[in-house]
């Protein structure tokens, strides 16, 4: 294969030994085709010269990348599903396929399936991904970047011809094969599993993997899992501010849907607000609300608690525990960063108002303005405020609370007056993904056959992020 000049293979994933992961075979498909190719995050692995057979001989036959992993591995985890343990978890329907190294910064990263054929932890499942499945995954991981969330990134998507038995949707339903580029599949689930099994020599070795490989700022602290600990407890909560100001709910909030790395992944029933609501639930089975959208920094916490138990084995586990103070003052920080950098202002002066944030949200609870609205009218503050008052929104922007979020609005001036000039805050309309449109454009696919509609949509959403990027905050663990 005619790789870049900048691919650099490798197999980290091998030296954690027996007990974290089984090989497993890939399914075979019947089709092949190709329905998203993400060649800007193919470059920067070094995958960018591939061309049509060679992709598909690497994402729709699922052959290991060279010098990288000598087979595909799928690996255990446990994990608290809605705060019930669960011991038979597992990846049921994907693996890790191959690692490598990002350009420039050195990274290690997963190239890990979804669809790919049933492995030791399938149990009843059919190991398959729903093209509809897939087809919501890389809309999320594109808007979530385009928001400056950490996320993994869907890298290919082929059709595979198959027909799909599904509960949740109308059946049979078409089927697929995601490959997606991910800094780690290592889960908090993944040290529950090793503590469940009372295996502490396994949890020493994947605290010392994470060390080497994941996370390089622990790398020589004398106490590695504390300092393990204070690490996940930062990064989650910086992760968990960047989801709270972007307006997603996540709908699994599962210890094993957590990464040891802070990224998003694994996208299931997930939403982005239509409005501000602190009980907006994105997933029909959560019928008690736990993972409602403000209910996300919660349930966070109680899922570092779970991390923290875990490696009690290996550590005192009240030195653990109380790492998960930092929490809160850590993610009020990167919040408030984040929602201002959202927003395109910045403070006056060091006396600035500091109500600015309750201001809009009290705005937004009491009105039926869009979420996603509200701050594309706003961008830039006061600079937009002609833009917003000129637009669809404008018979919505009065009352006594948009005069109070006004007011403190002023003691505000914009981050990057040039960005009002860029063709996306032209538009009338801002770039959203709300369900109904998530449903005609999966409508248009069924029915049609018709792509257009998915690709529009990728086209607007990367004409967002590149007029929202932030170079200090896009995609950071930092605050």
């Amino acid at each position: 294969m005619p790789f870049d000049a900048h691919y650099k293979p490798c197999d980290a994933l091998s030296a954690l030994g027996e007990g974290f992961g089984q090989v497993a075979a890939p399914a075979r498909f019947p089709e092949a085709a190709l329905r998203f190719r993400n060649q800007r995050h193919a470059r920067r692995v070094g995958l960018g010269s591939l061309d049509e057979g060679q992709w598909r001989r690497a994402f729709w036959e699922l052959l290991p990348l060279p010098q990288s992993l000598p087979a595909p591995v799928a690996m255990r985890y446990h994990g608290h599903q809605f705060h019930h343990y669960n011991p038979e978890l597992g990846d049921g329907r994907g693996f890790v396929l191959s690692q490598l190294r990002d350009s420039p910064q050195g990274r290690l990263l997963d190239l890990g399936t979804k669809g790919s054929g049933r492995t030791p932890w399938s149990r009843s499942g059919d190991g398959r991904l729903t093209l509809q499945g897939g087809v919501r995954e890389v809309l999320a991981t594109e808007l979530l970047e385009a928001l400056g969330v950490n996320t993994s990134k869907s890298l290919s998507l082929f059709e595979t011809g198959e027909r799909l038995q599904r509960h949740d949707e109308p059946s049979p339903t078409r089927s697929a094969i995601l490959v997606r580029l991910s800094h780690s599949h290592i889960r908090f689930g993944t040290f529950e599993c090793h503590a469940y099994e009372r295996n502490p020599r396994r949890l020493v070795r994947l605290v010392e993997y994470c060390a080497e490989h994941l996370l390089p700022e622990i790398a020589d602290e004398p106490d590695l899992p504390m300092a393990l600990m204070r690490a996940v407890v930062r990064r989650t909560a910086v992760l968990t501010a960047s989801w709270m100001v972007a307006g997603f709910v996540h709908g699994v909030l599962n210890t094993d849907n957590m990464s040891i790395t802070a990224e998003s992944f694994d996208y299931g029933p997930y939403r982005f607000l239509p409005r501000y609501d602190e009980q907006f639930v994105a997933a029909y089975f959560d019928h008690n609300g736990l993972y409602a959208y403000g209910r996300q920094p919660a349930a966070v916490i109680w899922n570092l608690a779970r991390l923290a138990e875990a490696l009690g084995h290996i550590a005192p586990s009240g030195a653990l525990s109380d790492t998960i103070y930092g929490f809160m003052p850590t993610y009020l920080k990167a919040y408030r960063a984040r929602f201002l950098a959202r927003l395109g202002v910045l403070p006056r002066g060091e006396q600035a108002d500091e109500g600015l944030i309750e201001a809009v949200h009290a705005f937004l609870s009491g009105s039926a303005v869009g979420y996603e609205r509200f701050f594309f009218d706003w961008y830039g503050g006061m600079a937009s405020a002609r833009r917003a008052l000129d637009g669809m929104a404008s018979v919505r922007y009065d009352g006594a609370a948009f005069g109070a979020m006004r007011r403190k609005l002023r003691r505000y001036e914009p981050a990057h007056p040039g960005r009002l000039r860029h063709p996306y805050f032209e538009r009338r309309e801002p770039c959203t993904l709300l369900i109904d449109e998530l449903r005609q454009i999966w409508h248009q696919i069924v029915q049609d056959d018709d792509w257009s509609a998915f690709e529009r949509r990728i086209e607007d959403i990367r004409l967002m992020g590149e007029a929202l990027f932030e170079p200090s905050l896009h995609g950071s663990v930092e605050a």
